[in-house]
């Protein structure tokens, strides 16, 4: 199977137990619920949930196991981005190519739609059917998702992003939030993975918490560099924005060329460190090169 397709496999695979997941709320705010659903099926490119099956798949373990896990990963996600895009925030008119949630809705709808999304999230996680067989896995998900979403990973994150606009950065300090507010999130996606398998020995998941690592990093260099050299219309969202925001990015430390430099190193530190690994964890080396070479 060529990675194209595997990906594909696998963003039909969540998107359909996201709909189960969604489908079975009970609201008396039906407005609530159309605003989850629009950011939640926006057109995401799941790759937090890809990297979760591709995990697992690392970890020679069905996928089914990790149905929960990869929608409870990307419900964080979505909420994350309705928040981002706030006023209070970003102020983003645009997320992949159509208006953010607050637009289409209102921001005291698209605050609460976030909310409600990330609270899901925990749930979905809770309700797992291994849930009754081993509900010390599951609590040691919750504890790893809640860990990489809060002021230790992606919201602390977030605030040091916010307070440090306009001020100059060292390369250091940008890596240190980033780390947060992007990597935070994706080490979850491979090690809730991991979890979910139930194969995983302690080298494995260090060496796999090695590869998130990287991967995360290289991640938000080329969100970076997309961000120099693409258009609005092929990112989805304001070409540019950082840049007018006055935000330090790897590109505005680093330059350019410096930059690519820098996420072809973490892209190589992530095969690395996947090296105790075989041909099981190809789709996992593919994915890191995926995010290098993506052009949204």
């Amino acid at each position: 199977m060529t990675i194209k397709q595997f990906i594909t496999d696998s963003q039909l695979r969540v998107d359909s137990a996201l709909e189960k997941h969604l489908e079975a709320i009970n609201t008396i705010a039906p407005r609530l619920l159309d605003a989850m659903r629009y950011s939640v099926f926006n057109g995401g490119k799941r790759v937090r949930p890809v990297l979760v099956y591709a995990t697992a798949e690392a970890l020679k373990a069905d996928n089914s196991l990790c149905d929960s896990a990869a929608c409870a990963i990307e419900l964080i996600h979505a909420y994350s981005l309705i928040h981002d895009d706030l006023p209070a925030m970003d102020d983003d008119d645009l997320r992949r190519g159509k208006p953010t949630c607050h637009i289409v809705y209102d921001e005291a709808t698209a605050i609460l739609a976030g909310d409600a999304l990330q609270t899901l999230a925990f749930e979905t996680l809770s309700n797992d059917s291994s849930a009754q067989q081993n509900p010390s896995l599951i609590l040691q998900m919750i504890k790893r998702l809640s860990h990489a979403s809060g002021t230790s990973g992606m919201v602390g994150g977030q605030a040091f992003d916010l307070d440090s606009t306009g001020k100059q950065l060292s390369l250091d300090e940008l890596k240190s939030m980033h780390r947060h507010k992007t990597g935070a999130l994706i080490s979850a996606s491979v090690v809730l993975g991991a979890l979910a398998s139930g194969n995983a020995s302690a080298e494995q998941l260090t060496a796999l918490e090695e590869y998130a690592a990287c991967i995360g990093l290289a991640f938000q260099i080329k969100d970076d560099i997309l961000d120099v050299e693409s258009d609005t219309q092929t990112l989805g969202k304001q070409q540019g924005a950082d840049e007018n925001l006055n935000k330090a990015t790897y590109t505005s430390i680093l330059g350019l060329a410096e930059a690519k430099q820098a996420a072809q190193n973490q892209h190589h530190q992530a095969l690395a460190a996947l090296d105790i690994f075989g041909p099981e964890a190809d789709n996992l080396r593919q994915l890191s090169a995926y995010i290098i070479e993506r052009n949204k």
